[in-house]
């Protein structure tokens, strides 16, 4: 299967350690690939091989590590 990419909004990063710490959250979640983080450009970017619900869980991971996300 082809992967997709996925670029997630994320407010709320405001140092290395928060656009890290976002990282690390979805590098953690299963069918999620390439991970990173722009700090400036408040923006995840990562490949994913079933989006059906690898976004919606993204977001969920992410917000629950203190962040808003949206898609």
């Amino acid at each position: 299967m082809a992967l997709q990419k996925i670029t997630l909004n994320v407010d709320g990063m405001s140092c290395g350690h928060c656009s890290g710490m976002v990282q690390r959250t979805l590098e953690e979640i299963e069918g999620i690939f390439n991970v990173s983080v722009d700090l400036e450009a408040k923006k995840a970017f990562f490949d994913a091989d079933d989006t059906s619900g690898l976004i919606d869980k993204a977001i969920k991971e992410v917000t629950e590590a203190g962040y808003k996300a949206s898609s």
